[in-house]
């Protein structure tokens, strides 16, 4: 029998099907006008692609912002609705293999979860996150396709947008290096060019994460941080958690498939129900 996740956003829903021993049998995401038809979208590619039968379903279960516009079945399969935090934390854990980590959802805002051995406790998390991507991105550089951006910021130079302590130090302050990050945006220069100011926004999203998923690991005594959600996509993400890793004595992670991680946290809750 086949369980299913899914994960519904706004217009983007990710769906995982998975067998009973937990194995991932197909994954992918849609894209539509509604969360509804999105939703349905998914499921409906995934049975054709898959040649998969309505009774081969054992299990459906939704989470994410969308969830809420869906009824309580679909296709006349029974929808269970579940905890989007709990879905992040058990989807990292299974990604890396991990007993007990931090789980940062980089998503439209940025969700950050304590998981440890099933028992998944949301932290908090704060609204800087690909929505901010977008919005500053089109208001500063007129681009608004996350793609679009990274691809901009590959030739950016961020020494011309940001302050960094070895502008304001000529000696390391504590652990900070030289070319840590004093304050963003700090020292744009008016010979900045679009390709500086699209590495500079980048960075401040995936730092601020970053430092938030720290702040949160440090007092709970726990070194690892996963990485999910669609902005793990971008190349920029690794040099900026590389970094940070390196400052602070974090181990970051970005495991295959991160983006489908809360998904496949359904997937597993669905796996799990008798």
């Amino acid at each position: 029998m086949l369980s299913m996740g899914i994960d519904i956003g706004g217009s983007t829903t990710k769906i995982v099907g998975m067998d009973e021993n937990r194995k991932i049998t197909d994954l992918f995401k849609v894209t539509a006008i509604d969360a509804v038809t999105s939703a349905y979208g998914a499921f409906g590619k995934f049975i054709n692609k898959n040649g998969v039968k309505l009774s081969d379903i054992k299990n459906v279960y939704v989470t994410g912002v969308g969830s809420a516009f869906l009824g309580n079945d679909i296709y006349g399969i029974k929808l269970v609705k579940t905890d989007e935090f709990q879905c992040i934390g058990e989807g990292g854990l299974y990604l890396t293999g991990l007993s007990e980590a931090i789980v940062v959802s980089l998503g439209t805002g940025t969700a950050i979860v304590r998981a440890k051995d099933g028992k998944n406790e949301y932290l908090g998390g704060t609204g800087v996150g690909g929505g901010t991507l977008l919005g500053l991105s089109g208001l500063m550089l007129n681009v608004r396709n996350v793609e679009s951006i990274s691809e901009l910021a590959a030739n950016g130079d961020l020494s011309k947008v940001d302050l960094s302590i070895g502008d304001i130090s000529k000696n390391n302050i504590s652990i900070l290096k030289p070319h840590a990050t004093a304050a963003n945006f700090g020292k744009v220069s008016d010979l900045a060019t679009k390709s500086d100011i699209a590495l500079g926004i980048l960075n401040l999203v995936i730092q601020t994460a970053g430092m938030m998923a720290i702040f949160a690991a440090r007092p709970a005594g726990i070194n690892d941080i996963i990485l999910t959600g669609n902005l793990t996509q971008i190349s920029q993400i690794h040099p900026i958690k590389d970094d940070l890793a390196s400052m602070f004595g974090i181990r970051f992670s970005v495991p295959d498939n991160a983006q489908f991680a809360t998904a496949i946290g359904a997937a597993l809750n669905a796996v799990g129900e008798k």
